[in-house]
């Protein structure tokens, strides 16, 4: 692969990133140069290779979060930076606002032949949190359409997060993400979530306590009862991920989304998959709802849609959803300039191509027991308490005490991923995310073409970073 030339060191890199640029979800006043007497120093990566990433420095990086659970056919593909610039030579941009153009229209019909179900429509964004913000707004304005003008409130998880914006923030059900920006969109609501850890109801999940099937149901009947206090008349969508990303890998229960999809349908409520993470091989298969069986009113998704090489979102619906639209002067009163943007959907297209060639999807079902031996391996040290996922998507979930399940104060939890889990991996050159939304977690999400190579080094590097912490304590 060929480097792209550069007149910057390193060194003169971080600082001018330092100075002029604001990263996201950053504490900014950490670096060196940003005006607050920070010492550290900006993370560059300057190119990247299958699952690694190379710093100015030529030091490379396990990327085991695939950038931001994103990068899933892996970096340095160069069928779809082809296939940007062929597409960019020929049409680089115009929207779809009354037009259309060809690889969005290939696209669409791509998208609806591989979903479940009869979602068989499709509206673009450019991420997953105006997918989110879309799937929102779409579903208040169908209420108003067909009469029911009381529906607009949404009914998400506690700790799941979907997104930043103002309408996405308050399905997300994070209080210290929404705090900041309150008053948000009026109509979130939150039930517990899957966290068969540590159960909302108490005691514990299997072990001799409730069953899996058990608590799926309560877990399930807690959206009903939601339902029932709000008014079903005032309820519009629920929203979950297949697997929840914030707490860490949340998993559903056996029966969960059969008896959500049930609850739904009794209420007249629409079910919205959030598969920003979830979708395109994650989990083994191109969208998690197939993983686990149910067929959503609506999917979102981004992210691995393009594999990070543009930027995308894809809001997956129904042909029920769709009809009200077809009638009249009806219109879906929402767009975006970027959304369906030719460059990005001539990647997704090249993207899908190589999932069908490369037969990603199978790849990860073939090893993803491998994954979970290698992390569930790291049992024997102390401060590990829960591993869980599925697919290439994991946590592990840190403890003070094992037998107890004791977590750390918010203090300690500071001190452990950020003082010292999270510079210690990336010096060992393992990226992953060190996560406190919930308990202390770490996660994992690599490219979908890593194998038994990648998982002994996130192994091996996991050992020593975790076996040191747990003696600091």
């Amino acid at each position: 692969m060929t480097e792209r030339p550069t007149t910057r060191t390193p060194e003169e890199l971080h600082e001018l990133g330092a100075r002029h640029l604001w990263m996201h979800f950053s504490r900014m006043g950490n670096y060196a140069g940003a005006g607050q007497g920070g010492t550290e120093q900006l993370k560059v990566m300057e190119r990247g290779e299958g699952c690694y990433l190379y710093d100015g420095d030529g030091k490379r990086y396990l990327d085991g979060l695939s950038g931001l659970f994103t990068v899933n056919a892996g970096h340095g593909r160069p069928e779809l930076a082809a296939a940007a610039a062929a597409q960019a030579s020929q049409l680089a941009y115009f929207p779809i606002w009354g037009y259309a153009h060809p690889p969005a229209i290939e696209l669409a019909a791509r998208l609806a032949e591989l979903s479940p179900g009869d979602l068989n429509r499709v509206f673009f964004t450019t991420s997953g949190s105006e997918a989110v913000e879309t799937a929102w707004k779409l579903a208040r304005q169908y209420f108003q359409a067909i009469g029911e003008h009381r529906r607009y409130k949404v009914i998400s998880r506690n700790v799941a997060y979907h997104g930043t914006s103002l309408g996405a923030l308050a399905i997300t059900g994070v209080a210290s993400l929404r705090t900041p920006f309150e008053p948000l969109a009026p109509g979130g609501r939150h039930v517990p979530n899957t966290n068969r850890y540590r159960p909302f109801t108490g005691g514990v999940v299997g072990e001799g306590g409730m069953s899996e099937e058990e608590f799926g149901r309560v877990a399930a009947d807690a959206i009903e009862q939601c339902i029932l206090m709000e008014g079903p008349e005032s309820v519009a969508a629920v929203f979950l991920e297949p697997l929840q990303n914030a707490g860490g890998c949340f998993t559903p229960p056996a029966g969960y989304f059969a008896r959500v999809r049930e609850i739904c349908d009794r209420y007249g409520v629409l079910l919205v998959s959030d598969e920003v993470i979830c979708a395109y091989g994650r989990l083994g298969h191109m969208f998690g709802a197939d993983r686990y069986g149910y067929v959503p009113d609506i999917i979102t998704s981004a992210k691995g849609l393009t594999s990070g090489y543009s930027p995308l979102g894809a809001v997956l619906v129904s042909d029920r959803i769709m009809e009200p639209f077809l009638t009249g002067e009806a219109s879906f009163a929402h767009g975006i300039t970027f959304g369906g943007h030719p460059v990005s959907c001539a990647v997704a297209l090249a993207n899908l191509d190589l999932f069908e060639r490369d037969d990603l999807c199978g790849h990860v079902l073939a090893h993803q027991d491998e994954f979970r031996t290698t992390l569930e391996n790291l049992r024997d040290i102390g401060i590990v308490g829960d591993v869980r996922g599925d697919g290439y998507f994991w946590a592990i979930e840190l403890v003070r005490d094992q037998a107890t399940r004791e977590t750390f104060t918010h203090q300690e939890a500071e001190d452990l991923l950020r003082g010292y889990l999270s510079p210690r991996l990336f010096d060992d050159g393992l990226i992953c995310r060190a996560d406190d939304r919930g308990e202390p977690v770490l996660q994992f999400s690599p490219p979908l073409t890593a194998g038994p190579e990648e998982f002994d080094l996130i192994g091996k590097v996991l050992r020593g970073a975790l076996s040191d912490a747990a003696a600091r304590l």
